[in-house]
């Protein structure tokens, strides 16, 4: 067994900076998660959400040691008999996800199946390596699938895929999902590090407050949400911002702004 695998453990929080990133570490299981790591998802969250200075979240996986790597191979079927979990359980964990503060980048370095290929959908971001493969075994098992997970494919996928996702069961190429414009990138391993570097660089460049604010909104608009009168209130309070400020002070000074978040 290699030294990778002799250090699986539920997910890893680290947070430097501004960036928090989450890694998946059971990769002698191709990161599997079993109800372990889902608490263990749902605490990282919470402390990121109280991290104020986070901006970017980064959730990647663990795949050292495998001969093709996986981000995820979806959720351990056997938690569905431990009391207290199974899919209302799980679903506590994309939706979480979906509606935290910070920006969430997905960096899908493996192949992705069954549940798991929700909480890739629950992020706003997603790079991905080129060969990986995608899956949704759910009606193949004999399981509807929970509503918010079904409007997540439906809002990411379009009506026809989602249908082809989870009425044929059958796997998805990178290019196919590519094609839907899931990814913000499809790349090569060589061109990884460089790829998710250059996008994190863009989104901390972005104002916190207008970026913070523009996601609730999406999030809203995407669900069928929002309120119009909450939504111009948002845009009235970034139009009085000291960041808005900022951004039209550096635009004319052609430099780049410094921004705040306030």
């Amino acid at each position: 067994m290699s030294s990778a695998f002799a250090q699986a453990s539920v997910p890893i929080l680290q947070i430097e900076g501004g960036v928090a990133s989450i890694t998946l570490n059971r990769p002698a299981q191709r990161n599997r998660l079993e109800n372990g790591d889902l608490k263990a998802l749902l605490d990282h969250f919470e402390a990121i959400e109280h991290h104020p200075d986070v901006r970017v979240l980064v959730l990647t996986a663990n795949t050292a040691g495998q001969p093709k790597p996986v981000f995820c191979a979806g959720y351990d079927i056997g938690g569905f008999d431990e009391p207290g979990h199974g899919a209302t359980f799980f679903e506590a964990i994309p939706d979480t996800l979906a509606k935290l503060r910070p920006v969430t980048i997905c960096a899908l370095n493996g192949s992705v199946y069954g549940g798991a290929t929700d909480v890739v959908l629950a992020c706003d971001l997603r790079i991905a390596l080129q060969g990986i493969e995608w899956r949704m075994p759910a009606t193949a098992l004999g399981l509807h699938y929970y509503p918010s997970g079904l409007q997540r494919y439906v809002s990411r996928f379009g009506l026809a895929a989602a249908k082809r996702a989870f009425l044929t069961a059958r796997p998805f190429t990178a290019q196919q999902l590519d094609a839907l414009g899931l990814f913000e990138a499809l790349v090569e391993p060589v061109e990884w590090a460089q790829t998710q570097q250059a996008l994190l660089q863009d989104v901390l460049a972005l104002a916190p407050l207008a970026v913070q604010a523009t996601k609730k909104s999406l999030n809203e608009i995407a669900a069928g949400t929002q309120d119009e009168s909450l939504l111009r209130a948002r845009e009235n309070l970034s139009s009085l911002s000291a960041d808005f400020a900022e951004g039209r002070a550096a635009f004319a000074q052609r430099r780049r702004p410094i921004f705040v978040g306030r």
